[in-house]
This record gives C-alpha cells, sequence and structure tokens, in this order.
C-alpha cells in the first residue's frame, strides 16, 4: 500500500511538473498575423475575440466534466457483490470463468 502511494505522488508530481513546462510553450504558440490583427482591431473586436474564445472553451469543458461525474457515479455498475473477493482467493485467468 505504502508503494501504491509513493508511486501516485510521484505520477502527480511528474505531471504537474509536466504542466509546468509547458505552460511557456503553449503561450508561445500565437500566430503573427493573428497578433497583429488583433492588436490593431478596436475593443469591440477584441471583446468579441475573448466572448469567442469563452464560447468555444467552456462547453467542452462542461462536457469533459459531465462525462467524468457520469463515469465516476457508473464506475460500480456492472460489478457483481457476490463476486468483489474473488480476485484475491482464485488465481483464475478470464477464460476459466466462462464468459
Amino acid at each position: 500500500m505504502q508503494m501504491h502511494k509513493f508511486m501516485t505522488g510521484l505520477y502527480l508530481a511528474a505531471g504537474l511538473a509536466f504542466l509546468a513546462a509547458a505552460a511557456p510553450m503553449a503561450h508561445a504558440q500565437g500566430c503573427a498575423l493573428c497578433y497583429t490583427q488583433a492588436a490593431s482591431a478596436g475593443a469591440r473586436v477584441i471583446q468579441a475575440l475573448r466572448s469567442g474564445i469563452l464560447v468555444l472553451v467552456v462547453p467542452p469543458a462542461f462536457l469533459s466534466v459531465g462525462i467524468t461525474v457520469m463515469a465516476y457515479r457508473k464506475r460500480n455498475q456492472f460489478v457483481n457483490p457476490d463476486d468483489k473477493d474473488h480476485h484475491k482467493d482464485n488465481d483464475t485467468d478470464d477464460s476459466e470463468r466462462g464468459w
């Protein structure tokens, strides 16, 4: 159990390190022409671009969260309550179970 906690912490630390390292690279992906056009536009166009970005980002974020919540709630739907300790006592593979 101690090794599992260590590995989980290691994966979390590696993921955070990757995100920290990738942030400057992602920020540098701006197109020069798009940046020039947006910078020369008026305040209304800049506000429209910001609104458009929100419209393109928010719905997929909500869908991702919704699918994650739904998967979390349904995670044990197909678990047989009589079979929960089966893997601890029996070392048979799936082919011998008659599936």
